[in-house]
């Protein structure tokens, strides 16, 4: 197994943990030739490529109007164009063998959207726009493209992983309603308390529940273009899909097939 990360010497522990079958290798995916690079090492070290999962990512959260240029294109960069370039840099490799599984780890938040995500939302809209074409256009060659809808999981994406706008205080009630306080968190604290009366259905599961739907989807020999994984995922996309149908059907000229 090839595992990436920016900081290569974050992953030593995994390689020292399973010799000769983890390398540990750095990769910038918002730089296309490293992306290009990282594959034929991969290539170079173990022969082929079965899966590849493009996990890397992050959420920013801010109104539309409160975000910069400089946040919206690092956004881009990292969640589309870091798949796109991974993808393109696998796909000659998955074609020549005639097999092969690209995962793209994208969001229930890639069906519908939400108040002030709304530049992460793009994001995931792009990823999955690109990688729905794909499906089609790999499939004659053996290889498989799934985009893994991922509700909320306890790891942190929410905390430190997270990018904030700067406030605007024209949208404090959105920020009251969306987060119980009308200022942004501060990524640096500890994450607040679950209340004792949170619904269970709606908390984020561990990682070790998405982990082994991502084993389950590697395993099925007849894998689906897109797979909702976690705790209170399908009632997610459930009401996003419910809300795009009800906007349709107030056109009269609109038939839901």
């Amino acid at each position: 197994m090839a595992a990436t990360a920016r900081d290569a010497t974050a992953l030593l522990d995994l390689e020292a943990a399973y010799p000769g079958r983890v390398a540990a290798l750095r990769l910038d995916v918002t730089d296309r030739d490293a992306a290009a690079g990282a594959v034929a090492q991969a290539v170079d070290r173990f022969g082929r490529i079965d899966v590849v999962v493009n996990n890397a990512g992050y959420g920013l959260m801010g109104a539309v109007e409160e975000v910069t240029e400089d946040q919206v294109r690092t956004q881009m960069e990292t969640n589309f164009f870091g798949a796109l370039w991974v993808t393109q840099a696998v796909i000659p490799q998955l074609r020549a063998q005639g097999s092969g599984h690209i995962i793209q780890i994208s969001s229930v938040g890639a069906v519908g959207a939400m108040p002030t995500f709304g530049l992460y939302n793009a994001s995931k809209w792009a990823l999955e726009g690109f990688s729905a074409s794909a499906a089609e256009e790999l499939r004659p060659f053996g290889i498989s493209v799934t985009m893994a809808q991922l509700g909320g999981f306890d790891t942190d994406w929410a905390r430190s992983s997270m990018r904030f706008a700067t406030a605007n205080r024209a949208y404090d009630e959105t920020r009251l309603a969306i987060l119980g306080t009308a200022e942004y968190p501060d990524p640096s604290a500890p994450p607040p308390a679950e209340p004792e009366d949170a619904d269970p259905e709606w908390a984020d599961a561990p990682p070790g529940e998405a982990a082994a739907a991502l084993l389950a989807l590697v395993d099925n020999p007849h894998p689906p273009v897109r797979q909702i994984i976690g705790t209170g995922a399908h009632q997610m996309v459930n009401m996003a899909l419910a809300a795009r149908r009800a906007d349709y059907e107030a056109d009269a000229e609109f038939v839901w097939p």
